[in-house]
C-alpha cells in the first residue's frame, strides 16, 4: 500500500464536529446550548479532533450567533479538544474586536482555540445592514481585513504606522483557517499558506475545483509547510439505512425552508418528503446536499471511505442536523465506532 493510499483511509483521517447549536421546534436557545455541551463532552470522549461553531444571524434554528461566547462556554466544559469557529464571518466585525475576543479565548484556554474565518455574511440582506451598519462593507475587502486581523496576533505582519494592539491577542500563536464554498478563499488560503476548510456539506459540486485551486496555489508559510484541507460533510448515521433516511428528512426540511424563505426552528423528521417538496425543489436540494452521507454503519463506512479517497481530505468536519438529540449523539457515536474498527 502506498503512503498516499494509506493516508487516505478512515483510520488515518481525523474527524471533527461542526455544530450550529440547532434550536428544535418547541425548544429554546437554552435547550440548544445544553445539547451542545452534552454533544461536545461525548465527542471528546469518542476521540474527535476539534469542535467548531458557526456564526449565523436571524435564523430561528441556529443558536450560535454570538460565536465567540459559545466557544468559551464549550471550551470551559471540555478538557483538551480544540474548540473554534466554523466560522467567524469577518466582514461582520471590526478585525480588532475579533482579535481581542479570540486573544481572550486563547489566553483562557491555551493551545485549544481555532479561528476559522469566512467572508460570507451568514444571513440575509436586511440583517447584513443591521450587522455592518455601512452598506459599503460587502466583503470585497476581506483580504485587507484578514491582513489587519493577522497583524494583531503577529507583530511581524504589523506596519510601522499601526500602533494599535490587541490586548489580549498580541503575540499569540493562534491557528487561523480560511473557510469557503467557492474558489476565492481556496486561492487566498493557498497563497498565504493557511489551512483551508471547504463547505462540501452545502456546496458539493465545487469541492474538487476548490481543493485543486488551494493545493496548486499553496505556498509554504510559518503556519504550514504543506497544504491542509478539511472538508465539511453532512452525515446522518443510524442503526439501519431506513432509520437514517427517516432522520435525514430534518436536514432536507431545513434546506427546503431556507429555499422557501420560511423561518422555522428545526423540524421533526417525516415519513415522506414527496408530500412536502415539489420535483423542482427536490432536484435543487439534491444538488445542494449531494455529498450527504446517510445510512447504517456499513453504508456510512463505505461512503465515507469513498469520499476520503476521492477528495484526499486531510480531515473531515462532520455536521449532523438531527432533530432528536439522542439520535444525534448516536450518529456521532456510530462514526467513532467506524473509525475505531477501521
Amino acid at each position: 500500500m502506498s503512503d498516499k493510499h494509506a493516508q487516505n483511509q478512515i483510520k488515518n483521517t481525523p474527524f471533527s464536529v461542526l455544530d450550529l447549536a440547532p434550536i428544535t421546534v418547541g425548544n429554546t436557545a437554552s435547550d440548544a446550548y445544553k445539547n451542545t455541551i452534552d454533544l461536545a463532552q461525548h465527542v471528546e470522549q469518542w476521540g474527535y479532533n476539534r469542535y467548531w461553531l458557526a456564526e449565523h444571524h436571524n435564523m430561528p434554528f441556529i443558536a450560535s450567533s454570538a460565536t465567540s461566547v459559545i466557544i468559551g462556554h464549550v471550551a470551559a466544559h471540555t478538557k483538551a479538544m480544540r474548540i473554534g469557529s466554523g466560522g467567524i464571518m469577518l466582514p461582520n466585525h471590526a478585525p480588532l474586536v475579533i482579535a481581542e475576543q479570540f486573544g481572550t479565548l486563547e489566553s483562557l484556554f491555551p493551545g485549544r482555540i481555532d479561528l476559522g474565518l469566512g467572508r460570507a455574511p451568514g444571513t440575509d440582506p436586511v440583517t447584513i445592514r443591521a450587522l455592518r451598519r455601512d452598506s459599503r462593507s460587502d466583503g470585497n475587502d476581506f483580504p485587507q481585513q484578514l491582513q489587519e486581523l493577522r497583524a494583531y496576533f503577529d507583530p511581524e505582519l504589523r506596519s510601522e504606522h499601526n500602533h494599535v494592539r490587541a490586548v489580549p491577542g498580541d503575540g499569540l500563536d493562534l491557528p487561523i483557517w480560511l473557510l469557503g464554498s467557492s474558489g476565492f478563499s481556496a486561492q487566498l488560503s493557498g497563497q498565504l499558506g493557511l489551512p483551508f476548510s471547504f463547505a462540501s456539506h452545502f456546496s458539493p459540486n465545487n469541492t474538487m475545483a476548490a481543493l485543486d485551486l488551494y493545493r496548486r496555489s499553496f505556498k509554504p508559510s510559518k503556519a504550514l509547510e504543506a497544504p491542509y484541507a478539511m472538508l465539511g460533510v453532512n452525515v446522518v448515521a443510524a442503526d439501519t439505512d431506513e432509520e437514517a433516511e427517516y432522520l435525514a428528512t430534518t436536514l432536507q426540511q431545513q434546506f427546503l425552508n431556507i429555499i422557501r424563505n420560511r423561518e422555522t426552528p428545526l423540524q421533526p423528521p417525516v415519513e415522506n418528503m414527496d408530500e412536502i417538496w415539489t420535483e423542482y425543489e427536490k432536484a435543487s436540494l439534491q444538488q445542494q446536499l449531494g455529498a450527504t452521507i446517510i445510512g447504517s454503519k456499513e453504508t456510512v463506512k463505505r461512503k465515507l471511505q469513498s469520499f476520503i479517497e476521492e477528495t484526499t481530505a486531510d480531515e473531515l468536519m462532520i455536521t449532523s442536523q438531527i432533530y432528536d438529540h439522542q439520535k444525534r449523539l448516536r450518529s456521532y457515536e456510530i462514526l467513532s465506532e467506524i473509525k475505531e474498527e477501521s
